[in-house]
């Protein structure tokens, strides 16, 4: 039987061995891949990958062109702005600082230009060599200047406040990394003479003491600025950005003082702590119908532009910052009292015994005595303390408290001064019989210089205290006037005039403070100091004063002296009065005060 051949399949040829599709080369059986199935190392797993690889490579590509597009595009002006602001420099422009001037314009405190002597050492290239260039011109040894310029630092100081002539020949020497800034320097053309009026500046040019402080806003100014664009090396671009804003330069604040009535009282004062005795003397000249000051110190002072090397402890103004118990001055005021509440008239006879107890302590008068009928203006003209207290009990603790308080006694007198103290005056609701006795002649009560002279100011204008003042002017412009308040009447006033007249008259306690051609009224007092070693009154000596005015018929001036004695028991009228009497004449003689057209009348000081 024969076998059929079959044809070779399409695109086969006969005797081809190669196995079929789906056969195994030995005939074996190998199954068909069935739909769906998926092999390894298929096409499919090739394009996963480069979709992923093409993912990793554009998504950081779009992240930096969207960063590209905000920076170029929407924050361009932004950045271009911020990278224009750290070219900018801003440097300040100094005001200079106003003046300060006395009655007549004249300066006692200025400022000039000035600057300050900087290095970078790091740009330095041989610091010995520019320290010898500069030794001469900054005054200062070449080896502080070397060292200074080998620091490790970008900013040194090698001098403070350069005049502009040196600086004009530091800039000609070219030295690399040598510049200057403002430094104005403030001087006090008059030194010492109204120092503690005036104050001082520090170092960084603000007022520490005086008017310097008081007004130090006013005297400053308000700083301007430059801003300018600058290059990598700090220098200006000229076609950069170059602002400025003017400084206004500080007012001129003028005072009421007399810079050479000024000089004369600081004199005086001086010569009285010469003494060998006084510690210390103050004294002020106020004007009776202005309340102005027109002279005003104590010894020791001090020159403004040494304070940084003045003993600390003088650097304030004890006239109104230093209080003490003023003694018998005080009596004015109890008298004052008893003449306005009509308890006595200046003729008025009262026996006064030499002694007078009050609660558990006995006050007695200078010299213990026997009964003696003097008129009230006798016992002021003797400075009776019994007596005083005499006429303080008929005028009552409250109303003498209203009179003393009226007087300025206890508050501070809002002088344009800082550091005044209000001095002490305590209620008297809570005086002790005692106490009761000591506050009318002046003890157990404490006082500045310039609030027993603004008392007898207001007896000497017409019973009317007008607070005193310093300051005339603040840039051109007057301050406010303080309100005058009448404290009593003048009636009470004129009496006191006459009264106080009778104290420097024949028999009273202070001859030495006549003045030849002029009426003089005014009152001494002594009273015990106190001892800062024990805190008690043993061994603390004395301070004397005298405040009056004149000329007594026409007052036009009120002086008030006092001096600390701690090792003298000598009496104000002996060394306060003539003291007053150099500084009156020499006021009189300044303000043009003619002599008295009228004698000093009879007084009459026993009954």
């Amino acid at each position: 039987m024969a076998t059929a051949v079959r044809p070779p399949a399409p695109g086969r040829r006969a005797g081809d061995r190669t196995p079929r599709r789906g056969a195994s080369p030995a005939g074996a059986f190998v199954p068909r891949r069935q739909p769906g199935s998926r092999r390894l190392g298929g096409l499919r797993p090739s394009r996963r990958r480069l979709t992923l690889g093409l993912v990793l490579v554009v998504v950081p590509l779009l992240a930096i062109t969207g960063k590209l597009v905000l920076l170029q595009g929407v924050d361009a002006g932004d950045y271009a702005t911020a990278a224009a602001q750290d070219r900018l420099r801003s440097d300040p422009i100094p005001a200079l600082r106003g003046q300060v001037v006395d009655r007549d314009g004249r300066p006692l405190a200025y400022t000039v230009d000035a600057s300050r002597v900087v290095a970078d050492p790091t740009v330095v290239a041989d610091p010995a060599r520019t320290a010898l260039a500069l030794t001469t011109l900054l005054d200062v040894p070449v080896s502080e200047l070397t060292a200074r310029l080998s620091e490790d630092s970008r900013y040194v100081v090698l001098a403070a406040q350069v005049p502009p002539e040196t600086v004009d020949a530091i800039d000609e020497l070219g030295l690399a990394g040598i510049t200057a800034e403002d430094d104005p320097q403030r001087l006090y053309p008059e030194g010492a003479v109204g120092g503690q009026v005036v104050g001082f500046v520090g170092r960084d040019g603000d007022g520490l003491a005086g008017i310097e402080q008081t007004f130090d806003a006013q005297l400053a100014g308000t700083p301007g600025q430059r801003r300018v664009e600058v290059g990598s090396g700090g220098h200006p671009i000229p076609s950069g950005i170059d602002e400025s804003t003017a400084a206004v330069d500080g007012a001129t604040v003028q005072l009421t003082v007399d810079a050479d009535l000024q000089f004369a009282v600081e004199q005086q004062l001086g010569q009285a702590c010469s003494d060998g005795a006084t510690t210390r003397a103050s004294a002020v000249v106020l004007e009776v119908h202005t309340g102005h000051v027109a002279a005003m110190g104590s010894c020791p002072g001090y020159h403004p532009g040494n304070s940084a090397k003045t003993n600390p402890d003088l650097l304030g103004n004890p006239v109104v910052s230093d209080v003490f118990e003023p003694g018998s001055v005080m009596k004015a005021v109890t008298l004052a009292a008893a003449l306005e509440e009509g308890k006595a008239t200046p003729d008025t006879v009262l026996t006064v015994d030499g002694h007078i107890q009050a609660g558990d302590k006995v006050v007695t008068d200078a010299h213990d005595h026997a009964p003696i009928d003097w008129t009230v203006t006798g016992i002021l003209a003797k400075s009776s303390n019994v007596g005083t207290i005499m006429l303080a009990r008929e005028v009552g603790d409250a109303e003498l408290e209203h009179y003393l308080r009226a007087f300025g006694v206890g508050s501070a007198t809002g002088v344009e001064l800082p550091g005044e103290s209000a001095g002490i005056l305590q209620d008297s609701a809570d005086w002790t019989a005692s106490r009761a006795a000591n506050v009318p002649i002046g003890q157990g009560v404490s006082v500045t210089t310039l609030q027993m002279a603004s008392v007898y100011q207001a007896i000497a204008n017409d019973g009317v205290r007008i607070p005193p003042r310093v300051v005339a002017s603040v840039g051109g412009k007057a301050p406010e006037a303080p309100e005058p308040t009448r404290v009593v009447s003048g009636a009470t006033a004129e009496q006191m005039a006459y009264v106080l007249e009778a104290v420097v008259g024949p028999g009273g306690t202070a001859p030495l403070a006549q003045i030849d051609g002029f009426r003089v009224a005014g009152k001494t007092g002594t009273a015990q100091r106190a001892n800062p070693a024990c805190g008690c009154y043993t061994g603390g000596g004395y301070v004397t004063t005298f405040v009056g005015f004149a000329p007594a018929d026409d007052p036009q001036y009120v002086v008030a002296v006092d001096l600390e004695r701690p090792t003298s028991s000598a009496e104000g009228g002996q060394v306060a009065a003539p003291v007053f009497a150099d500084i009156m004449r020499r006021t009189l003689t300044a303000g043009g005060i003619v002599p008295s057209g009228t004698p000093r009348p009879a007084f009459r000081l026993t009954g």
